[in-house]
């Protein structure tokens, strides 16, 4: 039986540390490419179909196989399966830093994303089933902070590096980051597993959701008669997809997990939140180099604000949620960030830092750590223990899938240019609307948690419901 460690213990702070590095590694790699997007588009002569599909290949594959990644960490070993992610992540990074060409770049994601969904789901299944039960909601809070502050920095980080290094340096960076952790996670993070794992898994199930949501993508994507081809085999595929999981002996996805109000509630509310931040950290950076006339590194630094609130917050988010649900945080969370994006609707090629986007900045910094802390530790205590890995890789999977439909999808609804370089009026009009599109899922997601998401019976701690 795997024994709880506490917070404050030395065991407990070095998983924390392990775990907040290889999702913040993942949650890096997702957000640092925005800002070398303009540097991609010149040094590979790349379209924005490929500016797309180089953020969603790495997303396409993240999403389809992060339910297969938890359910092999829940089976095999968490650790084993995490440290087997972290080596695939860092060869993945460094043929993306060799490629010599945009189909290389997009190929090369897609094979990191594969290292992404082994890491991911075993991250939060880890602190879930070593963790001090009462001390998992601080966990989560430092866990959302420490990894989510990684993703934040990731405009910094690249419009540092592509400003002083090249492009290139994006991804090659992620090779010794990645050996510091395999060494930290050998020496210092306990083996935990599901004991009654299942019999198979769900391969098919994996490869109907890859092909599901490959389909859908290049539809949006490339809305052609091909692309409309692919939506249909898209859509074909999830249907089996569908239909493999409810007689499936072992699903990838165990549809009985939804019939809990509070896992369901969460997820879609998930799905609605993290789409409109993948929106929002594509679009961003883009705008400011492009229409603003910022240099990629004085974009990264114009967004450093929201790395510096993630990181003080989402540790006292999560101290709130345990005292007082998720409720409040979400409500306050999702109106911030709506009326954020609202005001980077203003953003254009006559604005100032001060008064357009450090507001902007500010408003989303304040926004996702109230949000991050409570809908993870929604969707976890939804389920018990032994569940762990399956719950965060659903969760997970919801949120990579979200910004991968929508990284797709807005470009085509706000009428983006190919070109977006050569066409700087087109690509300003679109980012409003983008903008606008993405404040209101914001407001969607905070609708849906707080009608949603079952309230606790008491205030100190979120309900966990069974699930048979």
């Amino acid at each position: 039986m795997q024994t709880s460690v506490r917070l404050s213990e030395p065991a407990g702070k070095w998983l924390l540390a392990v775990t907040a590095l290889g999702s913040g590694l993942v949650l890096l790699e997702t957000t640092v490419v925005n800002v070398a997007l303009p540097a991609l588009e010149h040094g590979l002569d790349a379209s924005l179909a490929e500016l797309q599909w180089t953020v969603n290949a790495f997303t396409l594959t993240l999403s389809a196989l992060i339910l297969l990644g938890g359910g092999l960490g829940d089976r095999f070993g968490r650790r084993r399966v995490y440290l087997v992610g972290v080596v695939w992540f860092a060869a993945a990074s460094l043929l993306c830093g060799l490629a010599a060409g945009a189909e290389w770049l997009i190929a090369a994601r897609a094979l990191q994303g594969i290292g992404g969904a082994l890491i991911v789901p075993g991250s939060l299944a880890l602190i879930q089933a070593s963790i001090h039960p009462d001390d998992r909601a601080r966990a989560v809070g430092w866990w959302s902070g420490l990894s989510g502050t990684a993703g934040a920095a990731g405009p910094l980080v690249g419009g540092a590096l592509v400003d002083v290094a090249g492009w290139r340096w994006v991804f090659l960076v992620n090779v010794p980051i990645a050996i510091v952790i395999a060494a930290l996670l050998a020496r210092h993070v306990p083996e935990s597993r599901d004991h009654r794992p299942a019999h198979r898994f769900d391969v098919a199930g994996a490869l109907l959701a890859a092909v599901g949501l490959g389909g859908v993508t290049y539809a949006l994507i490339q809305p052609t008669a091909a692309g409309w081809a692919a939506a249909a085999v898209g859509l074909i595929a999830f249907a089996g997809f569908i239909r493999v999981e409810r007689r499936s002996a072992a699903p990838m996805l165990p549809l009985a997990l939804f019939g809990s109000r509070q896992f369901s509630a969460a997820n879609l509310a998930s799905f609605f939140f993290y789409g409109a931040l993948a929106g929002f950290i594509f679009f961003l950076p883009i705008q400011l180099q492009l229409t603003v006339g910022y240099t990629a590194l004085a974009a990264g630094l114009a967004l450093l604000p929201l790395t510096a609130l993630t990181l003080a917050l989402s540790a006292r988010a999560g101290a709130i949620t345990a005292r007082i649900g998720p409720h409040i945080p979400l409500a306050a969370g999702s109106l911030c960030c709506a009326v954020a994006l609202l005001l980077a609707a203003r953003i254009g090629a006559q604005s100032s830092y001060w008064t357009d986007v450090l507001p902007v900045v500010v408003l989303t910094g304040i926004g996702i750590p109230l949000i991050t802390p409570p809908i993870t530790t929604t969707v976890l205590s939804a389920v018990p223990d032994a569940r762990a890995g399956i719950a965060s890789a659903v969760n997970n999977g919801v949120a990579r899938a979200a910004g991968l439909v929508v990284v797709a999808a807005l470009p085509l609804l706000a009428g983006l240019p190919q070109d977006t370089a050569g066409n700087p009026a087109a690509l300003d009009t679109g980012f409003d609307g983008a903008m606008l599109a993405c404040a209101g899922m914001f407001v969607l997601g905070g609708l849906v948690a707080w009608v949603g998401v079952p309230r606790p019976p008491t205030a100190r701690k979120p309900k966990t419901l069974l699930i048979g």
